[in-house]
């Protein structure tokens, strides 16, 4: 009999059994997901695979601590943000600012297992806000990761432009933002002052 691992708690419970068609399962439906939510962590498309490869292995190498009561897909990225955070935490150069934000970050997670998804959900929903030519270039910048001069040449704009309207949609997402999103903007994507825009 095929199972259906679209159910939670039959794919946790398989997993648990060592089922190595759960974990293929969990990796051809997830891994796409989790390397474009990596990637929006550290624009590196190479780090993103290296963060994501990390959680599938120690996912499989530590299964038999899953627990039923959590959905698989809250615990996948909150393990992608965790192994994020370790890795961001072991860099040199952690500002007093980072250094905050992390804190508050694994604050929360600790607070209620899909804060975090929560919160990024919030995030998402304003970039999904944003207007389409500037919301179009943000993520063309911020989630693709493409430079300013690529993004220039593809949409056949001036780069000014492009400056122009990543700027845009940072002053509105500060303004969006409530305390506790402010933490995931930082992180995703530097959350940086806007300056003065200029047309």
């Amino acid at each position: 009999m095929r199972i259906d691992f679209n159910d939670n708690t039959l794919l946790i419970q398989n997993l648990k059994n060592g089922d190595e068609k759960a974990y293929e399962y969990l990796v051809d439906n997830y891994h796409h997901r989790l390397c474009v939510y990596a990637n929006s962590l550290v624009n590196d498309h190479d780090h993103a695979e290296d963060i994501v490869q990390n959680v599938f292995i120690r996912t499989w190498e530590r299964r038999h601590n899953l627990k039923s009561n959590f959905t698989i897909k809250s615990f996948l990225y909150k393990s992608v943000h965790n192994e994020f955070i370790d890795q961001y935490r072991k860099k040199k150069s952690v500002t007093a600012l980072e250094k905050k934000y992390i804190e508050e970050l694994e604050r929360f997670t600790e607070k209620d297992e899909v804060f975090f998804e929560r919160l990024l959900n919030l995030v998402q929903r304003e970039i999904q806000n944003l207007p389409p030519k500037c919301r179009k270039i943000f993520l063309m910048s911020k989630q693709e990761g493409f430079t300013n001069v690529e993004i220039a040449e593809q949409l056949n704009v001036s780069i000014k432009t492009i400056e122009y309207h990543i700027t845009k949609a940072f002053a509105i997402l500060r303004q969006k933002a409530n305390k506790d999103m402010e933490p995931v903007l930082f992180l995703l994507f530097g959350f940086r002052r806007p300056s003065k825009l200029k047309a």
